[in-house]
């Protein structure tokens, strides 16, 4: 009976029974995917959705697999999980991950199975027989007691996961299995039966002999002895400290090939071992060990935030209703650098309720409309992911594809001007989205006439509204804030005594009038403080 085969759809760990019911194999799935994902777990992208870049979620995704490149986590980070039950499967995960022990236990296991991995590497690089299969013993039995250790720590643990709960029962049986039970008990008695081996080196100018050990006397005990007398009180170490290697020279390996011919029984073993067991790991395990990674990544850089005050929490996901709300959330990647350089980060607010779906922001520039905007993007996909997301309480939408439009530089190599190219992609877009997607917009349509930009944005808007799609819009167009009961208006604020400082706080609001106005100043110089470091320039004395 193959202990390795996958579990089939509909649940996380199957017991197949043999025909002559002696044998009982307890199958896993996954520790990242529930069975009815199985579709996203076989189709995972080896590239970046497009809107990545726009929501920054590549920077987010390269922070918290940082230092796990071995793993290849980022495919895992791709594609957004399909069903409500694979959400709430990682949720579990994530919070029996809240354990500090458990969190270590797993540390740990990874540990000793990149330890492992190395050691392998290492073994193929060596070139002299008996070495290389003696240190696979060690590899053997460190993979033994890493998964013995994890079994123990994951049995002492209050765990309420599904998966979790799930691979430590395929681990118990895994190790009760006559393949691994038998793998241990040959690696222990092939140790045993080499740590009994005896010798003597006969030395002679070049020639050097091994023969079996014959009771000679051990005069080591006598030297120490002897010397003993001469020290007085405690002496400096003037012994040279050899770097250690687990390289071996020529007269060592004769020596050693000398031993095996006098232990050739024992050797006999140690070479049937080596040649008989090289697919010792079990898949699962295996796969297991890769994919905690993801989580055991997002745990870490998710705590590096909390100990600067922010919160995160496990939202309510759900494609049933498009009313949303966010407290006190942030842009994740944003806050990851400003973070690192001892910086406050800003949180905010949104809900949408009833019959509202777009999120219309504006307000001065540089005045966080745009991170706002990233942050509805980056909750609504991490949610998506089965992740906690920044915020003290959230509830959002399990869309079927998310889409973005901010603006870009002009592409020469297009041959399209910067209107018609956003217009050329916006077309892309209103092609593929459905009524269960959500779309991002950042002020489009810039490089026209105020009239035209008005104009084409209506036009987009009543399409997007008879689609009942979710999103943001950011845009200095006032008449989109009030268009009808779907739109909703916000307005990034500034300090009322300084119009000039922005606090980056975006409050529902209706639109005032001056976002426009203000870019213009802005974009001409024509602000009360671009004014006045003019006029005090102009009045410098020139000498």
């Amino acid at each position: 009976m193959n202990l390795l085969n996958h579990s089939t759809p509909g649940k996380s760990a199957e017991i197949r029974i043999s025909p002559n019911r002696s044998e009982i194999s307890i199958e896993f799935n996954s520790i990242l995917f529930h069975p009815s994902e199985s579709a996203v777990k076989k189709g995972l992208p080896v590239a970046a959705p497009d809107f990545f870049g726009d929501l920054n979620l590549d920077q987010i995704a390269g922070a918290f697999t940082a230092g796990k490149e071995e793993y290849n986590l980022k495919p895992f980070f791709y594609k957004p999980l399909h069903t409500p039950e694979g959400i709430r499967y990682r949720h579990q995960v994530m919070q029996d991950l809240e354990n500090e022990a458990l969190f270590n236990s797993l540390e740990t296991f990874a540990k000793n199975t990149r330890s492992m991995r190395r050691q392998l590497e290492q073994i193929e690089k060596l070139y002299y027989k008996y070495q290389k299969e003696r240190l696979f013993l060690d590899v053997v039995e460190l993979y033994c007691t890493s998964v013995n250790n994890l079994i123990s720590d994951l049995s002492n643990l209050p765990l309420k996961s599904e998966g979790l709960k799930s691979f430590l029962d395929y681990l118990k049986n895994r190790v009760q299995s006559e393949p691994f039970s038998s793998l241990l008990n040959e690696v222990q008695q092939i140790m045993a039966n080499l740590s009994s081996v005896r010798y003597c080196i006969y030395m002679r100018g070049l020639r050097v002999q091994v023969r079996e050990y014959q009771g000679e006397t051990d005069y080591s005990a006598e030297v120490d002895e002897t010397f003993a007398k001469f020290k007085e009180g405690k002496a400096d170490d003037y012994k040279s400290k050899l770097k250690y290697s687990v390289a071996m020279n020529e007269v060592e390996a004769q020596i050693l090939d000398g031993v095996a011919q006098l232990y050739p029984a024992f050797f006999l073993k140690l070479d049937h071992f080596y040649n008989e067991k090289h697919e010792f790991q079990d898949e699962i395990i295996t796969v297991f060990d890769r994919e905690i990674q993801f989580y055991l990544g997002y745990r870490s850089f998710m705590n590096k935030f909390r100990e600067s005050g922010l919160a995160f929490c496990y939202p309510e996901v759900s494609a049933k209703t498009k009313e949303v709300f966010s407290k006190d959330g942030f842009d994740l990647a944003l806050a990851n650098n400003l973070t690192g350089e001892n910086k406050p980060v800003v949180v905010n607010d949104f809900f949408l309720r009833a019959k509202e779906r777009i999120l219309v922001v504006s307000g001065p520039n540089q005045g966080g409309k745009t991170t706002f905007a990233r942050t509805f993007g980056q909750l609504h996909f991490l949610a998506a992911m089965g992740f906690p997301v920044p915020g003290r309480q959230a509830q959002l939408f399990h869309f079927d594809w998310l889409f973005t439009h901010f603006e870009k530089e002009e592409n020469m190599k297009n041959l399209r001007g910067k209107l018609q190219d956003e217009l050329y992609r916006i077309h892309l877009i209103l092609k593929d989205v459905t009524p269960g997607s959500i779309l991002i917009i950042n002020e489009v349509f810039t490089s026209t006439t105020l009239k035209d930009q008005i104009s084409l944005s209506k036009k987009i808007l009543d399409k997007i509204v008879d689609l009942d799609i979710l999103g943001v819009w950011v845009t200095f167009i006032d008449e989109l804030a009030s268009y009808n009961e779907k739109t909703v208006s916000m307005v990034s604020s500034v300090v009322p005594e300084n119009p000039a400082q922005r606090t980056f706080k975006i409050t529902r609001s209706p639109a005032d009038g001056l976002a426009y106005a203000l870019s213009v100043a802005e974009k001409y110089k024509l602000t009360y403080n671009s004014l006045k470091n003019r006029l005090n320039h102009a009045s410098t004395p020139v000498i």
